[in-house]
């Protein structure tokens, strides 16, 4: 299959382009009836953009750090039913970069056909959010639009899903086919909802359904909605409402890396924290399995306090944590300290809730992993690291005797 990309000002400038005269071609207005895996979505004067939280919970966001991750489309896909052969789907991606160093490489639009991937492609150009990692301001530099295309597609009608860059803000303008579209049938999977960090948004990872619970997603048959969010697990009241509110069959929560590396709160507070966000959790899902995951190893952060500060030595951007392992004592949280911390509180809530469970993250990662798989950033695992996560999580969750595997078939 060939798949290309191209870029335009506006949003129907597709006469320069010889591939456009071979089709009689159908414009599919894009709603969210042709969405998966989003909470929200927002009418913007490009098109329409998806958000994996509700506006509510927007209105309360502290900064922008939690606004440009929940913004990502980590694990939305579009989907639909189709015979075309040629599928054009016009976007404006908003890319964040980094002053003084190289620009990442854009976004990857992953083309899932009768759930094998079969195509990738990308969509250069696009609005860039320039971040100097010195003083945290942020410019925004405005670009243009674009299409992911996809050629040479198998005939016949069959299911189709185009997950979306999970690194980049994707405002959905046009879609357009070679044959008709229909909705989405139903596959009967059952719902799983995820909360993490970054690791979960997909941090590292090569595209976008490559992220591990994408992977574990795959692996357990179950349909993901996944609110891992960069630098942003940190215990929010409206994510916890967010996550109340949303339907779900299965449901896991990854606490810890964030709540350690931003500082964000100590001991005395962190527990009550946890039992809030659990609680509020019970409101909307009384008995539904409720998974609580540790963070995974992380050397960094093990026996140290945060904050967590970038270290530019050498030339690569990696991290380290600039606390002071000696206020333990006082209250100062290290990802030892809250694996104790999350094991307990589960161990007593579960004596009255026997759909609680507790994973320790060194099970999904641990020694033996980082010996092969180091992290390359000290933080974040890279792509295998996303596969061994994901597949560790499928046979603890999804597997023989874990908390999910009534709605899984692995």
């Amino acid at each position: 299959m060939n798949t290309q990309h191209d870029q335009h000002d506006g949003h129907d400038q597709r006469d320069d382009h010889v591939e456009h005269d071979r089709h009689d071609w159908i414009s599919t207005p894009i709603t969210a009836d042709l969405l998966r895996g989003f909470l929200d979505v927002e009418h913007t004067a490009h098109g329409l953009l998806p958000h994996r939280l509700p506006a509510r919970a927007r209105r309360q966001f502290p900064d922008g750090q939690l606004a440009l991750a929940e913004a990502q489309p980590s694990g939305v896909r579009v989907v639909f039913r189709t015979r075309a052969t040629t599928i054009e789907l016009d976007t404006l991606p908003t890319k964040r970069a980094y002053r003084g160093y190289p620009a990442p490489a854009d976004g990857v639009y992953d083309l899932v056909i009768d759930g094998r991937l079969a195509a990738q492609t990308t969509v250069s150009g696009g609005n860039v959010h320039m971040i100097d990692m010195a003083t945290q301001a942020v410019e925004l530099r405005e670009g243009p639009s674009g299409t992911a295309r996809f050629t040479d597609l198998p005939t016949g009608d069959k299911s189709v899903e185009i997950w979306l860059p999970h690194v980049e803000v994707t405002e959905l303008i046009a879609l357009r086919t070679d044959a008709p579209v229909e909705p989405a049938r139903e596959n009967g999977r059952k719902v799983w909802l995820h909360h993490g960090s970054s690791i979960s948004h997909g941090s590292n990872a090569a595209h976008p359904t490559a992220i591990w619970p994408a992977l574990a997603a795959a692996q357990g048959e179950v349909e993901l909605v996944n609110l891992g969010f960069s630098g942003s697990a940190l215990l929010d009241p409206f994510t916890a409402r967010a996550m109340r509110d949303t339907p779900a069959d299965m449901i896991s929560l990854k606490i810890g890396i964030n709540v350690v590396n931003a500082d964000a709160m100590r001991l005395r507070a962190f527990g009550p924290a946890v039992h809030g966000f659990l609680d509020t959790l019970r409101e909307g899902h009384l008995t539904t399995p409720l998974l609580v995951v540790s963070s995974i190893l992380c050397p960094v952060q093990e026996d140290t306090p945060g904050p967590l500060a970038p270290d530019f030595d050498g030339g690569r951007l990696r991290f380290k944590a600039t606390g002071d392992p000696a206020e333990r004592a006082a209250g100062r949280l290290t990802l030892t300290v809250i694996r104790d911390e999350l094991a307990r509180i589960v161990a007593q809530r579960a004596a009255d809730d026997p759909n609680l469970h507790y994973l320790d993250g060194r099970d999904l990662y641990g020694e033996k992993d980082y010996a092969e798989l180091p992290l390359p950033d000290a933080i974040h695992p890279d792509p295998a690291g996303h596969r061994r996560i994901a597949e560790n999580f499928a046979r603890l969750a999804f597997g023989d005797g874990g908390p999910f595997r009534p709605f899984a078939t692995v």
